[in-house]
């Protein structure tokens, strides 16, 4: 009985918000006041259960002489946690991944698209502007005469208007990729996907990470962020090459066309062109990771940039060492 002894106990604290003791509250009716004496008086009495946990033989007396505690007293518990999360603790906020989506057809803006035609038009037409040597002027006297060769600038035209839907096409996939990304993948995932590896390079060159930590950093993060657009390069080509294979040669009865044939020469295409952008993307987070030891920001732009280039190059070199057709 010891147990509602102490519950009465605890009871009479919590209704007590004056400076009075317990043996001073005098609105406790008679009942209440009769089972705390009976509850003292059997407190004095082990229960049986008692001889298994030891014995309880002892009285159990009450001494509140001392003002009770209210509830102005105690601590406020959420100023308490405050200041036990700033002061005696680590500071752990929840990291947030904002999602920046590009428009589906960026590449089709004024901006965006003159971009891509001067480009295309300098790839193909500056290699006309580059100056002849006297033996391959000579040669061409002997064997043309006093007739000048005209220049064929239609065939030039005809490939950067294919470069330039090739890139459009190569940028509005991707659009396509991350929009799929973002509604597949964890939302932390989709961050690191479509994170500007510019910015996030910056970043890392202001907390002082070790050179190897940094350079493994910088390549990861553009290596992640790079991948969404070596894959729309990947699938429109594919798409390309199904169209040259089985489409642009389709009137053909030879038998070098027999769909064996194709599916051969589609798949060697396939195989090709799965290498290049392989070493094109591991090239560009090499070389992303180089640029940024000298320079965070831009450095990993023009790292990316030349890696992405140098990387399809530097694979057909090597398959060409090793005697491998690509």
């Amino acid at each position: 009985m010891a147990g509602i002894a102490l519950l009465i106990d605890l009871l009479a604290r919590k209704s007590s918000l004056s400076s009075q003791s317990l043996h001073s509250y005098g609105y406790f009716s008679a009942a209440v006041a009769a089972s705390a004496a009976a509850a003292s008086v059997a407190a004095g009495k082990p229960f049986p259960s008692r001889a298994i946990f030891g014995d309880g033989g002892f009285s159990i007396a009450y001494c509140d002489a001392a003002a009770p505690a209210t509830w102005k007293d105690l601590p406020d518990l959420h100023s308490a946690t405050e200041k036990l999360v700033h002061k005696d603790s680590f500071i752990y906020e929840t990291k947030e991944y904002p999602l920046e989506l590009k428009p589906l057809f960026s590449a089709f803006k004024i901006k965006a698209l003159a971009m891509t035609s001067l480009r295309s038009f300098l790839l193909f037409y500056l290699p006309l502007l580059e100056p002849r040597s006297p033996e391959e002027e000579d040669e061409d006297f002997l064997q043309d005469g006093p007739e000048e060769r005209p220049v064929d600038l239609v065939t030039p035209f005809h490939n950067s208007v294919k470069q330039i839907i090739r890139e459009t096409a190569v940028v509005t996939t991707r659009r396509v990729l991350e929009r799929v990304a973002v509604q597949h993948v964890s939302r932390r995932m989709a961050w690191k996907l479509l994170k500007d590896a510019s910015r996030s390079a910056k970043r890392k060159a202001g907390r002082g990470m070790p050179t190897a930590f940094f350079f493994y950093g910088v390549s990861r993060t553009t290596f992640r962020g790079h991948v969404l657009g070596v894959a729309a390069s990947w699938l429109v080509q594919v798409i390309i090459e199904i169209y040259r294979c089985f489409i642009h040669n389709s009137n053909n009865d030879d038998q070098e066309t027999e769909i064996r044939e194709k599916m051969r020469l589609f798949g060697k295409k396939v195989y090709g062109t799965t290498i290049k952008c392989g070493a094109s993307l591991v090239f560009a987070s090499i070389g992303a990771g180089i640029g940024a030891l000298f320079y965070p920001s831009a450095g990993q732009w023009i790292g990316c940039a030349l890696g992405d280039f140098a990387g399809p190059i530097i694979a057909i070199i090597s398959f060409e060492k090793l005697q491998l057709s690509l």
